[in-house]
């Protein structure tokens, strides 16, 4: 199950809530009890920042790859 973030649309309260995939409604509000929540765009946390440089792949060295041609 993920954890989704969620900020209310009435008093502004930001929340993260473990829901089932299968759920199509929004969690209410814990703060004020609305039920005008909304799904905020959150990033990956993978402990990069996006001004980390990519790491170079090294040659010959793909998904499925031995190095032979």
């Amino acid at each position: 199950m993920p954890i989704y973030e969620y900020k209310c649309d009435v008093c502004g309260h930001e929340f993260e809530e473990l829901v089932l995939s299968s759920s199509a409604e929004n969690p209410p509000c814990p703060e004020c009890k609305s039920p005008d929540t909304a799904k905020m765009l959150s990033s990956f946390s993978s402990g990069a920042s996006f001004d980390d440089p990519v790491p170079a792949t090294p040659p010959g060295g793909g998904c499925g790859s031995s190095g032979f041609s």
